[in-house]
């Protein structure tokens, strides 16, 4: 086989690839074999018509089926040959095929190189999770004026389900406690990432960014019907949407762009929950600094 790799940008490249002799002729012969085991020809029993017929009936069917099996599997091969890291399906053009020869060339986009320093042992500053009496006084209070009643006590509890107001305060402070853990846990992966990607300067694929886009629009026009905004305003406020969506877009393309390539310097899989490993990992290589809580 013979490929050619041409650089077209930093993420876009084109592959001409030509291949000929045996694997070629071999191919032609494997469906022409699986074809006459089926093939229906007036005059023959199905299975029995000779070549000549075959060729004559079937030639095209042939060849197209050749081109469905060839050319994946070339593609695929010129692709771990050249140990290009293709992110998008590529367009095939130029395609030419006879019995013995085949040669297209196939146009991709490439992840970007990017040169990812000093991601480990980043500095976490750690305080731990506290919930003042105060805090959880001003909950049930909330509660309260929402149910429009005047006493906080042991029947009060009771209405909501606990046996007492102690068990009640109990859970409110559990239910505080989860939630500022939560928060800061997502503050402290926020800024770990946004550490990790500022002076990070690299072209960002545009296939990709166009994808994340219109899944983000998909997912807010859903939202937005949720929320029993008719469909018509939504249609109407779509180019709105969209100069609001796209920049986030990007972001969100960056960011698991810079985590596919710790992850695979890490080797770590990269599959649907590849960013929630890595951010797992990145914590675990940082270096933490605990703060007494105030």
């Amino acid at each position: 086989m013979k490929t050619e790799v041409k650089k077209l940008d930093s993420t876009k490249c084109e592959i001409n690839v030509a291949i000929s002799g045996e694997l070629v002729k071999n191919k032609f012969e494997s469906v022409f074999s699986e074809i006459a085991k089926e093939a229906k020809v007036p005059g023959f029993r199905p299975g029995k018509a000779p070549r000549d017929v075959l060729e004559k009936h079937y030639a095209s069917a042939v060849h197209e089926q050749v081109l469905k099996e060839l050319v994946p599997d070339v593609y695929n091969q010129a692709i771990e040959e050249q140990k290009l890291d293709v992110i998008e399906l590529p367009q095939i053009s130029d395609v030419k095929l006879d019995r013995s020869n085949l040669s297209f060339k196939a146009t991709v986009e490439l992840a970007p190189d990017i040169a990812i320093k000093d991601y480990k042992n980043q500095k976490i500053v750690f305080k731990p999770v506290s919930v003042s009496p105060d805090e959880i006084k001003k909950h049930i209070d909330s509660i309260k004026e929402s149910r429009k009643t005047e006493n906080i006590d042991d029947k009060f509890a009771r209405s909501l389900g606990y046996p007492n107001l102690a068990e009640l305060e109990q859970a409110v402070q559990r239910q505080i406690f989860i939630s500022k853990e939560n928060q800061q846990r997502a503050h402290i992966e926020n800024e770990l990432i946004d550490n990790i990607m500022r002076g990070l300067e690299f072209k960002v694929p545009p296939s990709l960014v166009e994808r994340q886009t219109q899944d983000n629009l998909r997912q807010t026009k859903i939202d937005l019907a949720m929320k029993g905004v008719p469909r018509e305003r939504i249609e109407e406020q779509e180019k709105m949407l969209l100069e609001r969506i796209a920049p986030e877009a990007k972001n969100q393309v960056k960011v698991y762009l810079v985590l596919s390539q710790i992850a695979k310097k890490e080797n770590i899989s990269i599959d649907d929950h590849m960013p929630r490993k890595v951010v797992e990992f990145l914590l675990k290589e940082a270096d933490w600094k605990i703060e007494p809580a105030s």
